[in-house]
């Protein structure tokens, strides 16, 4: 399967270079192929990514000391990607296949039994002034650290905030708007209506459908080059911009232990179904090589607890709790950024088992044609209540064509 997607990919860039007006080899970072059709009718940008990963993991002994090193290496992430436009310009489009075995991982009944190839694929509409629709799958608006690509990642990979707390993607729709409310103010809100069961279901709408809703604030205008989408400041902003945001998910009917993420929550009679709320706060702050990101997680649910028809419990329970993550970092002229990131996560221990986490992470990165091309490399240190300690070091190659 892997391979027929990459012939897929080889072949349609072959046929867009055959057919296209002006195939152009752009520079380094800004795609393969940049692609305009001979009547100016449709556009394409093909590009391709890979993340190589390695990584070490102690664990605490029953003697305080860290022994027996876990080692992996992997391909963590490989991407073929195509956005573009299609008759107009105001109708743009993206799509996103993940290669890898971790980005086509969860395949399932659900998926009809097949490899999650699928992470994007919406058209996206601006039908009039500052107002766009999308449609199709695609990141829902969360928190900021989730909506911020793998790519452009600040650390080596996300906090534990957004493995647990993240609403990821699904298919629906979206209706995004920006305004200015001063010359520099800028507001933009986001709503979506999606089906609520995560991304590359094709067995519909097990429970009910979830609806999302984010609001952003940037006092002093717009980050340049849309930065506040990308980790650190790399932009170097030669002024402040700031950014506050807030979101508010609410999944009906959900069948899952995380909302549209985690597992099915199954009994004896079907799926438990119960409604999910979730809230995020966040914050970025950059300038002059500085920056900061700040986020808020809070979920709860109606009834957290799967129940078979005589009331026994199945051992699945909606992971509500809440959680924070501070993040920050300094880029030097010489394009090494050293950041560091605190997390800490508290899920309802007398629901979910779970104990307190607190992760303490310090970073070093090379960006060597930014985002596009850089080393990156970690250490972490995971304090978790009445639990084993870990220590986790991780060494990252990221290519971006």
């Amino acid at each position: 399967m892997k391979m027929k997607c990459l012939a897929l990919g080889l072949a349609l860039c072959s046929i867009f270079a055959s057919y296209s007006q002006e195939p152009n080899s752009p520079e380094f970072g800004k795609g393969l192929f940049n692609l305009i059709g001979k009547d100016s009718t449709w556009s394409a940008k093909i590009a391709a990514r890979i993340q190589l990963l390695g990584s070490t993991t102690w664990t605490e002994n029953a003697k305080g000391n860290f022994t027996d090193p876990h080692y992996n290496a992997l391909i963590r992430r490989a991407r073929l990607k195509f956005d573009g436009f299609a008759y107009s310009p105001k109708l743009s489009y993206k799509i996103e296949l993940g290669l890898s075995n971790r980005d086509i991982s969860g395949g399932s009944q659900y998926t009809s039994d097949a490899p999650r190839y699928i992470l994007d694929a919406v058209v996206m509409w601006n039908f009039y002034q500052n107002f766009e629709l999308w449609v199709g799958q695609t990141k829902l608006p969360g928190n900021i650290e989730r909506v911020i690509s793998s790519g452009n990642l600040q650390l080596v990979d996300r906090s534990l905030l957004n493995g647990q707390f993240t609403l990821d993607r699904d298919i629906g729709i979206q209706l995004r708007h920006y305004t200015y409310l001063t010359d520099t103010f800028l507001m933009r809100e986001i709503l979506s209506i999606s089906q609520g069961e995560g991304r590359n279901i094709t067995t519909g709408n097990l429970g009910g459908h979830q609806y999302s809703g984010r609001l952003e604030l940037l006092p002093f205008g717009e980050f340049e080059g849309g930065d506040e989408y990308s980790g650190g400041d790399l932009k170097r902003e030669e002024s402040p911009k700031l950014m506050l945001a807030a979101t508010y998910n609410l999944n009906l009917n959900a069948v899952k232990t995380r909302g549209s993420q985690g597992t099915y929550m199954e009994t004896d009679y079907g799926f438990h179904k119960t409604d999910i709320n979730t809230l995020f706060i966040d914050a970025v702050f950059k300038y002059n090589g500085f920056s900061f990101m700040g986020e808020y997680a809070y979920r709860d649910a109606q009834d957290p607890f799967a129940r078979n028809i005589d009331g026994s419990l199945t051992g699945e329970v909606v992971q509500v709790g809440h959680g924070l993550n501070l993040q920050t970092g300094y880029l030097f002229n010489s394009n090494w950024e050293i950041s560091g990131r605190y997390t800490n996560i508290k899920l309802d221990n007398n629901i979910t088992g779970e104990n307190p986490e607190n992760q303490y992470t310090l970073g070093l990165s090379k960006y060597i044609v930014g985002h596009k091309l850089k080393v990156q490399t970690d250490m972490s240190y995971l304090s978790v209540n009445n639990a084993p300690d870990e220590l986790m070091y991780r060494l990252q190659l990221d290519l971006h064509f």
